[in-house]
């Protein structure tokens, strides 16, 4: 049989031999919103829990409006006219921030692709230096023990505008909500206390999970802490239309995201797989191995112990070559060694979360790589088998198996992390 793996700005196309038993799970579709920008124009008007933003933001009001970095598919080019409307007629001074959270600031092409230039040579954008403690202020500590520290300039505004998307996340449960404060605008060291090594390792801490997981609890508890605050949130399909808009009252408007998503976002499958072969959802997620990791746990939910992963991701970004991510898997040679480094570790290093998760997979299943952007050392330096191609590795990987071909289990995710697959066993 054939299948589309979403890769890059593009798509990758496969053949699985068809005596294999295979199942494909893709997102549950939902139409885009006839009309998107209206959509979210009448959700400002009619917010969840909270007057209009309207009636929020007073006369010269200097407004700070949060948005997603690089990283992420976020359809500003819908979301941001009906607010900026709203903001214009209030005569508000208007400061745009970056959210880059530990991720490199964004270049002004990234800022323009992401924005639009009209917004980019119009407002002040001011990006989130995590490294810089003179930036950001106390706001109060967390009852799990993280003291919070914002980017101050953030926090003198006068109202909070938080925008984003919502979708399942690896181990904060599900994206969008306070997490554009936290970690978003949040010094190093209160997110290496929400990232630590023992909230990555709680069972709680996966895709899906809010209630219960003390990553996404203590970064809510964070965000709550900042005042003036103003959701607004969206949930897509896989053509990255808006089929949902969230806006309001910080808890009660993601609580009403996280209840959407769930339902669309999520599939349960009949069983674990020998093999399951994903993407990373394509561009922007797919820019760099760290990001690629997501993929790789979507994966990981569904793969027997010592099965099979084959991951196909962009990765134009490298590993990245910014942050700590790269030196923290070449600095032990096995996951095993390289888990019992980061769990006795005594200070936190940046990105030791996601090479904490990466190498939890690797310890699990034998992945796979297939990139035309990373050198066959790079794989082999972060645990993984390189797959020169697709095809060529699920041969190797049913031989290696021993298993008769149609006993042989597969699983495809074209989109990988846009649906999270569980299985109940």
């Amino acid at each position: 049989m054939k299948a589309t793996l979403t890769y890059g700005k593009g798509d990758l196309k496969i053949t699985l031999p068809d005596e294999l038993q295979i199942d494909v799970i893709e997102p549950k579709y939902e139409p885009g919103l006839p009309d998107q920008m209206a959509a979210v124009a009448d959700s400002l008007e009619l917010p969840c829990s909270s007057a209009p933003l309207r009636e929020r933001v007073q006369e010269g009001s200097r407004t700070a409006v949060i948005f997603s970095d690089i990283s992420r598919a976020t359809p500003y080019h819908v979301m941001l006219p009906p607010l900026l409307e709203v903001l214009k007629e209030r005569k508000a001074e208007v400061t745009f921030f970056n959210a880059t959270g530990t991720h490199r600031t964004n270049t002004r092409d990234e800022l323009i692709s992401i924005l639009g230039e009209e917004i980019v040579d119009t407002y002040p954008i001011v990006q989130n230096d995590c490294t810089d403690e003179s930036t950001h202020r106390y706001v109060g500590t967390t009852s799990r023990g993280n003291e919070v520290r914002i980017l101050s300039e953030f926090l003198d505004h006068d109202v909070k505008v938080l925008t984003g998307f919502i979708e399942p996340h690896f181990f904060a449960g599900i994206s969008g909500g306070g997490k554009s404060i936290m970690p978003g605008l949040a010094q190093l060291s209160t997110i290496q206390f929400n990232h630590g090594a023992t909230h990555i390792d709680d069972a709680e801490a996966r895709w899906g999970i809010t209630a219960g997981n003390p990553i996404w609890e203590d970064a809510h508890e964070a965000a709550d802490m900042v005042e003036n605050t103003f959701l607004l949130n969206v949930a897509m399909n896989s053509d990255k239309q808006i089929t949902k808009v969230f806006s309001g009252d910080l808890r009660a408007a993601h609580g009403e995201g996280v209840a959407y998503v769930r339902e669309h976002a999520m599939a349960q499958v009949p069983h674990l797989y020998d093999l399951v072969i994903t993407s990373n959802s394509g561009y922007p997620l797919d820019l760099n191995l760290y990001q690629a990791v997501k993929g790789m746990s979507a994966a990981s939910e569904i793969v027997k112990d010592q099965g099979d992963i084959i991951v196909a991701a962009d990765c134009w970004d490298g590993i990245p070559s910014h942050g700590a991510f790269g030196q923290l898997l070449e600095s032990e040679d096995t996951p095993e060694k390289l888990l019992k480094s980061i769990r006795h570790a005594k200070e936190h290093i940046q990105d030791m979360w996601q090479a904490q998760i990466h190498a939890r997979i690797c310890e699990k299943a034998r992945v796979h790589f297939y990139t035309k952007n990373l050198t066959e050392q790079q794989i082999r330096d972060a645990f993984m088998v390189p797959s020169v191609t697709i095809e060529d590795s699920i041969e190797k990987i049913i031989t290696s198996s021993g298993k008769p071909r149609d006993q042989f289990t597969v699983c495809v995710l074209p989109q990988g992390p846009l649906t999270i697959p569980y299985y109940e066993g």
